[in-house]
């Protein structure tokens, strides 16, 4: 059977775009869905990477002030870390010529892998004694954090301020006393009854 010119065109103009439709259902979308998948992957293996360095860049920051931190002030026992941090901010309080007009701790009862106690304290002085047991504060060896702060004027037109704040430590718990082993239900020597 014989095609004429037109035929032939035709067939072969058929024959290429069914072609290119197969070339693309099984080819061609399936490699670009595939393209896709694999970069979006990227970004999201990309972005943990950079929180991962962001991690070890920090821990390599932070990570001798924390040995300092456990080695100088962290406690195991709450009754120490609390007593320490008393001790510590009536002494700031005393050098920088601030009055303590109370100091009360608030130990939490929720556990935590690292617990924390609160303490409340409220003061008096001049702005210069206030900034200076703020210094004393932030700049302090035993692991404390100001939670809040209020500063405020007791008398309009005078150095004397009020200062009320929340401060926090931690303290290692104790570890857990290991479980004593369990019974074995076979006698020594002899077979599971």
């Amino acid at each position: 059977m014989t095609f004429s010119k037109r035929e032939r065109i035709i067939l072969v103009v058929a024959v290429v775009v069914f072609g290119a439709l197969v070339l693309d259902r099984w080819a061609l979308t399936p490699l670009l869905d595939r393209s896709a998948k694999v970069a979006a992957r990227k970004a999201v293996l990309l972005s943990e990477m950079a929180n991962a360095e962001n991690l070890l860049e920090r821990r390599r920051l932070i990570g001798p002030r924390w040995r300092r931190m456990i080695a100088d002030g962290m406690k195991r026992d709450p009754g120490e870390a609390e007593s320490q941090v008393l001790h510590a901010l009536g002494d700031w309080a005393d050098d920088a010529g601030l009055n303590l007009v109370s100091l009360k701790p608030e130990r939490s009862t929720k556990e935590t892998p690292l617990p924390e106690i609160d303490f409340r304290a409220t003061g008096t002085g001049s702005m210069a004694a206030v900034s200076r047991f703020l210094w004393r504060l932030e700049t302090a060896g035993i692991p404390l954090r100001v939670k809040t702060m209020q500063i405020g004027s007791r008398k309009e037109g005078l150095d004397d301020l009020s200062l009320q704040l929340q401060v926090s430590t931690l303290h290692v718990p104790a570890a857990p006393e290991p479980a004593p082993p369990a019974a074995d239900a076979r006698a020594p020597g002899g077979d599971a009854p």
